[in-house]
């Protein structure tokens, strides 16, 4: 209490005001992060009975996972089964593998994939929606969870964790900032933070949740360990800095991965807004300046995002019809917004879009005729309809920086390993900071089963460390 009174009195004598001292707190479980990984983390540690606190950098919840879009990838759930969906462990295991070109930690990706299906069972009974499947790039099956009718899948996980934790009345302080981990003979023994509104202070922990999200924001980051993505568009969120590998970096953990980094291939040049992938998923295609299909569009994303850079200008148009767009909610807002071009035939959209109408016909024809074959010129098998039913639009997209695979090495349990090869005692990580997961290229779909998979298990070691720690 003497402290807070005396910087009060410090601040008024310098003309300071808005700041004053915040008392140390002391917790069982610190989380970094109030994005889907630290919620999961919390929530899940909440449930166990420990005190948690959250902090949050930003000034709301959700980081870059309110801005997801596709769903949560998960094999072998009953609303698979629902849909006559044959899905399974080991097949969503290669499909994982093979997007991230076989450069994932295998151990790390055999625990997504079996708690993937539970994560989604977990999302339900906190009261969340993701009833819809879809499929999306890169999956041999459809897996990917949503909401009802294709909504944006992110939002929703956002406002389901963030429920659960307000109703176990967990301690989230926004405006937050961590700005150091403490240690202690090697053991993480809590967080500095740092806000605008208390100052700085300390919060003890027997355990730390570090889930500050990754790095794909930062341009002058990114482009440091790949060149060639200097001055990159984002589709990250402006918090999205990769503070929290500094800080991890600072007490020793070991990284891995750092140059792997996705970008996504649908966003609208100058705008910064990603077309969801289940766009493509439920049957839009590609076509570029000249009228033309060019490739498969549900190869995996930095695939197709090579494959756009290619083409004149390095941009390209999804195409779709108005029986694509009633099939995914997601598209209600984008045919709102002036970037989306609509005609009510292919000739008066092909004006709109600057190409030569007979090229754009003869490239919607070939498609119904893949289709009718049940695999067409680029390898696409999935074809889900014929694109044919007017009114017709078209986005122009290009490639952005979306997803940052590397970060600080974890095990099964989310333990931070140091550069030595040691874990970190007390000390837990999920969701984008860590690195090892998705590999050389990240699927649709899997970041959110990788944020409430990791974040739950990163709240239940943090707990049952806290329990035993001293």
């Amino acid at each position: 209490m003497k402290k807070i009174l005396l910087a009060a009195a410090v601040s008024a004598a310098f003309g300071i005001s808005g700041v004053q001292a915040a008392e140390d707190i002391t917790v069982d479980v610190a989380v970094i992060g109030a994005g889907g990984a630290g919620l999961s983390a919390a929530v899940e540690a909440a449930n166990l009975g420990a005190k948690v606190v959250v902090v949050e950098k930003m000034a709301m919840a959700g980081g870059n996972t309110i801005r997801a879009a596709g769903g949560l990838n998960a094999p072998c759930t009953s609303l698979q089964a629902a849909k006559g969906v044959q899905d399974s462990l080991e097949i969503a295991y290669y499909d994982t593998m093979k997007g991230g070109h076989w450069k994932n930690d295998p151990e790390l990706v055999r625990t997504l994939v079996a708690g993937a299906g539970p994560s989604v069972e977990w999302l339900l009974a906190l009261g969340g929606d993701l009833r819809d499947v879809g499929l999306l790039a890169g999956a041999s099956k459809a897996r990917a969870h949503r909401p009802t009718g294709g909504a944006l899948v992110g939002p929703e996980v956002v406002r389901t964790l963030y429920t659960a934790a307000k109703d176990r009345k967990i301690d989230m302080r926004m405006n937050t900032e961590a700005t150091k981990i403490l240690t202690d003979d090697g053991k993480v023994t809590g967080i500095q933070v740092k806000s605008k509104k208390d100052g700085t202070y300390t919060i003890h922990a027997k355990a730390v949740v570090n889930a500050a999200g990754g790095f794909g924001a930062n341009n002058e980051l990114v482009s440091k360990y790949v060149p060639r993505l200097k001055g990159f568009a984002t589709t990250n969120h402006p918090g999205a800095q990769g503070e929290g590998i500094v800080l991890s970096e600072k007490i020793g953990a070991q990284l891995v991965d750092m140059t792997e980094i996705q970008t996504h291939p649908t966003v609208v040049p100058k705008v910064g807004e990603m077309i969801t992938e289940a766009v493509r998923g439920n049957g839009a295609v590609l076509i570029n300046k000249d009228g033309s299909r060019f490739y498969n569009e549900l190869n995996t994303r930095d695939a197709v995002s090579a494959a756009i850079l290619k083409q004149k200008d390095g941009v390209a148009y999804l195409f779709f019809d108005s029986d694509m767009q009633k099939s995914l909610k997601a598209t209600n807002n984008y045919i709102k917004q002036s970037y989306c071009l609509k005609g009510e035939t292919l000739d008066e959209l092909a004006g709109k879009m600057g190409v030569p109408a007979d090229k754009l016909k003869a490239s919607l024809e070939a498609w119904k005729q893949g289709k009718a074959a049940g695999k067409d010129a680029f390898g696409r098998a999935d074809m889900p309809r014929n694109l044919d039913q007017a009114p017709f639009y078209a986005i122009m997209v290009t490639p952005a920086v979306h997803h940052t695979m590397g970060g600080v090495k974890i095990d099964p349990k989310t333990q931070v390993y140091n550069t030595k090869g040691q874990i970190i005692p007390g000390y837990f990580a999920a969701g984008e900071i860590t690195g090892g997961v998705h590999g050389g290229n990240r699927l649709g779909g899997n970041a959110q089963a990788d944020i409430v998979t990791f974040g739950r298990i990163a709240g239940q070691q943090a707990y049952i460390y806290s329990r035993q720690a001293k």
